[in-house]
């Protein structure tokens, strides 16, 4: 099934709590302590692209907001159409310049090359397998300038083996509700959950709900996702055979040392300079 279609429009809704400001500050002084973007704009054509900052599965562009918002030049990949259509709704409520390309991170295609890849909130667990996971970091090498970074977050496979693996979460809001169902395949270290949404919505005719004589009803939906878990090992491995080199690793939730129980970690890789 394909993923973030209807679910795409009450997806901000449930990532109401998601510290995107607290993940954009942190990008951003990595950026100006590390990296070789700028939020400044310039006339110079290679200053410019070195200044560009890719957003990799950046979803209905709220952390691709938040970037502009800090000056940096912006663009945003995804391959769900249904979150790109919000993601370009908030860009014409900003009015910031942003580009935004429906493209498989797998496959994605650039013209020309950036200073900065990030990629957060999981959107590299989506690889399932090591192949997949590769031919991304592939492309990022390909795209960043020599000295460019590359920032990213990823699930491990403690957090889906053990924290969330075969747990149901349910949430209610007022005008939606959604039952979340993990189920974790331990062989293929593979976390797949199905969520179910229920949205309130009005209803224009004369029928009414019998009970409540309220002209409302609530739609159902699911989709189901699949995601894998990967370790630190994995992930240096991999970035090394792309020809990255992680430089700085902690733990996402905490920023210090990643430990065996670290759920989520992040990430700075670096493109060597020639």
């Amino acid at each position: 099934m394909e993923a973030y279609t209807d679910f795409a429009y009450v997806y901000d809704t449930f990532m109401d709590d998601t510290p995107y400001a607290e993940w954009c500050e942190l990008i951003k002084n990595m950026i100006m302590e590390h990296g070789i973007s700028r939020p400044v704009r310039t006339e110079d054509a290679l200053e410019s692209e070195k200044n560009l900052v890719l957003d990799l599965g950046c979803g209905t562009g709220t952390l691709t907001e938040l970037m502009a918002d800090a000056g940096f030049d912006m663009i945003g990949i995804d391959n769900s159409a249904d979150m790109l259509e919000l993601a370009m709704e908030k860009r014409q409520q900003s009015g910031h310049e942003i580009l935004y390309l429906l493209q498989d991170m797998r496959e994605f295609e650039l013209y020309g090359m950036v200073g900065t890849v990030i990629s957060v909130c999981d959107s590299l667990n989506y690889m399932l397998s090591e192949e997949d996971l590769l031919q991304v970091f592939k492309l990022v090498n390909n795209y960043l300038f020599p000295g460019g970074i590359f920032l990213f977050d990823f699930n491990t496979v403690y957090k889906y083996a053990e924290v969330i693996g075969d747990a149901t979460i349910a949430e209610n809001r007022e005008d939606c509700s959604f039952i979340w169902e993990n189920y974790y395949h331990s062989d293929e270290e593979i976390n797949e959950y199905e969520v179910t949404v229920f949205v309130r919505e009005d209803f224009s005719g004369d029928v009414c709900n019998s009970l409540t004589g309220e002209k409302n009803f609530y739609r159902k939906f699911s989709e189901t996702h699949f995601q894998r878990g990967y370790t630190v090992e994995q992930m240096v491995r991999l970035l090394e055979t792309a020809g990255l080199r992680a430089e700085r690793i902690l733990d996402a939730d905490s920023r210090g040392e990643v430990s065996g129980e670290s759920g989520r970690i992040f990430v700075m890789a670096r493109k060597e300079k020639k």
